[in-house]
């Protein structure tokens, strides 16, 4: 099931070219949208045939004339894998000759939620002398609550998959700080459940600036597969639902610039396309 916050943050199911309004069907309450959220995914098995009966009773709207939001509406965490494909720590080394170490070594970082936007919501650059960079990125977002789990049983606290821009500025200062400003994560178009990914570890990732296709990898060259992700972010502590995780990005990353536009691509997820401008309202 694809699943959407649209318009005045209600809750949608996407089907071809149409989303239809399920909000009704689950309780959803539009001022509360992350409670809704988190009440649907922890409520998901008994919620799913409710979802199901919406498509063919309630509001449609034409895909192309709705808003899309951000489909996790907030999120406690959003965990970040650095350096999780050895092509991208390669091309970092050959860019900054400073070797960057893998998630083997680094495991995780955080990101702030603040940072997250929607599939149609502009990046802004808050310092456009800064070199910026696009991370093409398969992001999950936790089901359930989590801790100590195995990468065996990690599939079990999966809700869904979305694509996701870990947006970068380039510098000396930790991660998290260069990784966390307004816009910087960027996630959609959607959430697919994650019963409907039957590996997520074989997902092709594309990313274009403009024309230009600059990033082109797949979740198989992953160095901490998905469930490897949530394995170690829950060695350190509890996941809730509504955390995301992103899983690290491969080879190509380079500068944006005011005035271009980013398109990322998951394989049997969806894409988004999102403007780039300078500096904050």
């Amino acid at each position: 099931m694809k699943l959407v916050i649209f318009n005045d943050n209600l809750l949608g199911i996407v089907q071809g070219n149409y989303v239809i309004d399920g909000s009704k069907m689950v309780s959803w309450n539009p001022e509360k949208p992350f409670d809704s959220f988190v009440n649907v995914m922890t409520q998901f098995e008994k919620l799913k045939s409710k979802l199901e009966k919406a498509v063919h009773t309630e509001e449609t709207y034409r895909l192309s004339e709705v808003k899309l939001r951000a489909p996790v509406p907030n999120a406690g965490k959003i965990w970040a894998a650095p350096v999780n494909y050895k092509k991208h720590q390669e091309e970092m080394n050959a860019q900054f000759h400073n070797a960057p170490r893998t998630i083997e070594e680094i495991k995780l970082f955080l990101k702030a939620p603040s940072s997250l936007s929607g599939p149609t919501d502009p990046i802004r650059l808050p310092m456009p002398n800064r070199r910026t960079d696009h991370e093409a990125e398969l992001g999950f977002v936790v089901g359930k609550a989590a801790r100590n789990v195995k990468a065996a049983d990690a599939k079990d606290y999966i809700f869904g998959y979305f694509a996701l821009l870990d947006i970068s500025i380039r510098g000396d200062e930790e991660r998290t700080w260069r990784k966390s400003f307004d816009t910087f994560t960027p996630i959609g178009p959607w959430i697919v459940t994650s019963n409907e990914i039957s590996n997520p570890n074989q997902i092709g990732l594309k990313l274009w600036v403009n024309d230009e296709l600059r990033q082109d990898g797949s979740t198989r060259h992953l160095i901490y597969d998905c469930y490897q992700c949530l394995e170690a972010a829950t060695q350190n502590m509890t996941l809730h639902p509504g955390d995301i995780i992103a899983t690290g990005t491969p080879e190509g990353v380079g500068p944006i610039k005011e005035g271009d536009k980013v398109r990322i691509q998951a394989d049997k997820v969806g894409e988004f396309t999102v403007h780039v401008e300078a500096g904050y309202e």
